[in-house]
């Protein structure tokens, strides 16, 4: 039986490459197996974070823990629904605020225990992460205003105003055609051809995602460990 991926952890002293966190461990999205003994000496699973495993991926890097990865197939569905999908993006977004703040109140101790580069990478995948759904809508706003009121484009044509200008514009071109080319290499090496013209949307489907951000981010602080269970339905055809 095809397992769903999963991640097998072993001890080491250095960090090793992970799914998010660069060179340190993480467990999202995917169904961990490790000792027990090595859960119960992290701390166990948190039961106030609504993205445990991202909370605990990291502490597990911390302490100085590694993972690898298995080849194996997630037969897991994906929300059909919008109302689903909406309510587990939200509950993602809370979920790595709380376990980006709740690692970052001592930033130095961070540092310590993992190290400059992989402190770099929470700060630019997690931190960057977030901060890029909230203000990612902006963009599409600022450039309706602008277009409407015929004033797109660089302010002069040189300096150091011009630059940026250009600079933010290929940061976001370059954003898109990577998250484009990276949804098409995956669907063509599982032979997916029918969902490859869906990769084009994706700068739309950014959107969305930044509208989960900040109802995460109202969540946070009015509910903060409100848990919108997700429903998953039998796969059909998989399997067995």
């Amino acid at each position: 039986v095809p397992s769903s991926t999963a991640q097998h952890l072993q001890p080491a002293r250095k960090l090793a490459h992970g799914r998010y966190y660069g060179a340190n461990a993480c467990v999202c999205y995917l169904i961990p197996h490790f000792p027990r003994a090595v859960l119960q000496s992290v701390g166990g699973w948190d039961p106030y974070n609504v993205t445990e495993d991202a909370d605990l991926g990291l502490r597990l890097a911390r302490f100085g823990w590694r993972s690898g990865m298995l080849a194996s197939t997630t037969w897991e569905e994906a929300p059909p629904v919008w109302r689903d999908w909406l309510a587990q993006r939200t509950r993602w977004q809370k979920g790595w605020m709380q376990t980006y703040f709740v690692h970052m109140r001592f930033s130095n101790a961070l540092w310590r225990d993992l190290g400059a580069a992989s402190w770099l990478w929470v700060q630019v995948v997690l931190g960057g992460g977030l901060l890029s759904a909230l203000v990612h809508p902006w963009f599409y706003v600022w450039l309706i205003w602008n277009g409407v009121a015929g004033t797109l484009g660089p302010p002069g044509n040189e300096g150091l105003a011009a630059a940026l200008w250009w600079g933010v514009i290929a940061n976001m071109m370059a954003a898109y055609v990577a998250a484009i080319a990276l949804a098409v290499i995956t669907l063509r090496a599982r032979a997916i051809k029918g969902l490859l013209v869906h990769a084009l949307a994706s700068p739309l489907y950014w959107l969305p995602i930044s509208l989960a951000a900040y109802r995460a981010l109202y969540e946070w602080c009015r509910a903060p460990h409100h848990w919108a269970k997700t429903p998953h339905r039998p796969r059909q055809g998989g399997a067995s």
